[in-house]
C-alpha cells in the first residue's frame, strides 16, 4: 500500500469514528427525551424510598396485588446491560422477557408495543448510557395464581394485539403524532380507560376514565364529552395541563398525573403537546361520570 493509500485508510477510518460517534451521540440525546415520553423514570425508581433514578423497586398496587418494577440500569447481572437490541425490543413489543417466559401487563406492552422500532432502540441507548447501578429487583407481593407467568400467555391469547402502531392517510401530521403519543409513548389509555375483571383495557372505553387508576386513585374521563369529560376545553386548556399541571378553572392535578407531568409529559416539545390536545380532541366522546371509590 503507497503513503496516500494509507493516507485515505486513515482518515477515512477516523471519518467512519466520529460519524459512528456522532451517531451514537444523537440516539443517545433522542432517547433521553423519549424516555420522558415514555414514563420510565416514573416507574422505575422507588421515590419515596429514596431510591436511585432507573434502579427499579417501586412498589406499583393493583387488583391483583403489588408489582415492583425492575431495575433497567445498564448493570450486567441485575439490569439490562446484558440485553442485546432484540430482547429490548421483544420487551417492549411483546412482553417477552430474556428467558422467554412472560412479562405482567402491569408493565404497559400493551401499549408499548405499538412503539416503532427506532424509538425503542433510541430509549436502549439512553438507558445504556447511565450508571449501571447493582442492585437486585424486589419480588412481586402477588398472590397464586397471578404470581405464575405461564398464566400470562391465555391473558395475551385473549388481550394482547401486538402491532406498530400505523399513521393514518386520511389524517394529519398531528393527528397522526398525537395518537403515536397517547396509544404508544404516552399509554395514556393504561390509566385513563376501564379494564375488565382480567385487567385488560376496555378499547370500546378508550379514555373514559375509571375509579380503579393507578395506585387505586381516580382517572377522568378524558374523552371530549360535554357532560362527564373534557368536552369544553380547548387545545391550549389540554397543553397547559399537560405542560404545567393547571386546569382550566385554576384548579392543579394531583398524584399519579402530578408526578406523569413531572418527570414526563413537561419535558415534551410544544409540537407534541398540541399533537396530543388534538389527538385527544377528536377521539369519540363517551358518557362516562367517574366518581371516586369510597374508603
Amino acid at each position: 500500500m503507497n503513503r496516500f493509500a494509507l493516507i485515505v485508510v486513515v482518515m477515512s477510518f477516523w471519518a467512519g469514528q466520529a460519524i459512528g460517534a456522532e451517531v451514537a451521540k444523537t440516539s443517545v440525546s433522542r432517547g433521553a427525551y423519549l424516555v420522558r415520553a415514555a414514563g420510565c423514570i416514573g416507574c422505575h425508581t422507588d421515590v419515596k424510598g429514596g431510591g436511585i433514578p432507573l434502579a427499579g423497586g417501586r412498589g406499583l398496587e393493583t387488583p391483583f396485588g403489588i408489582f415492583y418494577s425492575p431495575n433497567i440500569t445498564p448493570h450486567p447481572v441485575r439490569g439490562i446491560g446484558a440485553w442485546s437490541d432484540q430482547s429490548f425490543l421483544d420487551a417492549l413489543g411483546h412482553g417477552r422477557r430474556p428467558d422467554g417466559s412472560n412479562y405482567f401487563p402491569v408493565f404497559p406492552y400493551p401499549s408499548y408495543t405499538k412503539m416503532r422500532a427506532e424509538d425503542a432502540l433510541a430509549i436502549k441507548a439512553y438507558l445504556f448510557a447511565q450508571k449501571p447501578v447493582d442492585l437486585l429487583n424486589k419480588a412481586h407481593d402477588v398472590p397464586l395464581p397471578f404470581v405464575w407467568r405461564w398464566t400470562i400467555s391465555l391473558w395475551k391469547w385473549l388481550f394482547f394485539k401486538p402491532g406498530v402502531w400505523q399513521d393514518q392517510a386520511d389524517q394529519d401530521p398531528a393527528w397522526n403524532r398525537g395518537g403515536y403519543l397517547v396509544h404508544g409513548l404516552g399509554h395514556c389509555g393504561e390509566c385513563h380507560t376501564p379494564r375488565n375483571f382480567m385487567g385488560a383495557m376496555d378499547e370500546g372505553r378508550f379514555l373514559a376514565g375509571t375509579p380503579d387508576g393507578p395506585e387505586g386513585e381516580r382517572s377522568p374521563n378524558i374523552t371530549p364529552d360535554a357532560e362527564t369529560g373534557i368536552g369544553s376545553w380547548n387545545d391550549e386548556d389540554i397543553v397547559l395541563l399537560l405542560r404545567e399541571g393547571t386546569k382550566p378553572d385554576y384548579d392543579d392535578v394531583q398524584g399519579s398525573m402530578a408526578e406523569t407531568i413531572r418527570e414526563g409529559l413537561s419535558h415534551l416539545t410544544d409540537d407534541d403537546l398540541a399533537a396530543i390536545a388534538r389527538y385527544i380532541r377528536a377521539v369519540p366522546a363517551i358518557e362516562n361520570r367517574v366518581v371516586s371509590k369510597e374508603k
